[in-house]
Parts: structure tokens; sequence; C-alpha cells
């Protein structure tokens, strides 16, 4: 049993097939018992993500209606959201300006911290961040927050 925060990079490949979808899909194995984290803006970056690639047809627009739909059955019971509180922006902002990251990759990682905090404040084992975004990845563990990138999962 362990704690996941997933980016919308990462969290994508449960619905569509790609790089690393296979071990994405099994990291929600009912029997491993594994928490899942995502921030609130989740959601909707998946929805753009496979939106897009359906009108760019490099999935069928009946494969993306299903995969957002599973997407709105799974929020509501599969994932611990994590609400954009102005606390939680602002240390986004902060992020965003001291390691030059995207808005959204940004409010991502502060997200994840956050949740890192109460898992380390609570003796729980730190939270593993999960990530296809190299850069992503790197300010992650470079303010010590351990990483999965689902792309090294073939």
């Amino acid at each position: 049993m362990a704690d996941y925060y997933f980016d919308s990079s990462a969290l994508v490949k449960r619905y569509i097939s790609e790089t690393g979808s296979t071990w994405v899909c099994g990291l929600f194995d009912p029997g491993l018992k594994h928490e899942a984290f995502i921030a609130a803006i989740t959601p909707v970056e998946i929805v753009a993500a496979i939106t897009r690639r359906a009108r760019g047809k490099t999935i069928a627009q009946v494969d993306a209606l299903a995969a957002c739909t599973q997407l709105r059955a799974d929020l509501q019971t599969g994932y611990q959201v994590v609400e954009l509180t102005d606390a939680l922006l602002t240390r986004a902002m902060s992020l965003a300006e001291t390691y030059a990251l995207r808005g959204y990759d940004a409010v991502q990682l502060a997200a994840a911290r956050a949740v890192n905090t109460l898992c380390v404040e609570n003796h729980l084992p730190p939270l593993i961040f999960v990530s296809a975004d190299g850069e992503l990845n790197t300010v992650a563990a470079g303010i010590g927050i351990a990483i999965e990138n689902p792309n090294d999962h073939v």
C-alpha cells in the first residue's frame, strides 16, 4: 500500500493507451490498496488532452467519449482530490517563480507537496509523485519528493 500523486501527464495513461499505461493501470489494482491523489484541475486537463487527441484523429471519437465517461465515473470514488486553496495557489506561484515551471505544473507540484507534507507529519510513508514530465520530475526530486515516471515502465 502506497500513496501516489498523479499529475495529468501520468493519469491520462489510465484512459488512453500509450507508453506506461499498463504500469499506471496496475497501480489501481484494488488488491494493492493504494491511495491516488490528484489536483482538482487534473480532470479538466485530462478531458482536454483526450478531446484534442480525438480532434487530431490520433484516437477514435468513440474511444475519447468512453475515456471521458470512465474518468467521470472514477472521480466519484477513485481519487482523493486536492482542492485549490488560496494557500496552495500561493505556493504554486512561488514554485513557478523559483523553478520557471509552467502554470499548471506548478499547481500540480504544489498539490503534491502539500499531500507529501501531510504524509510525513502523520508518520506515513512519503508520497510518490507520478509524472511523465521529465522537467517536472527533476524539480520534484530536487525538493525531496519521490518520483516515478510511467514512461520508464514499458
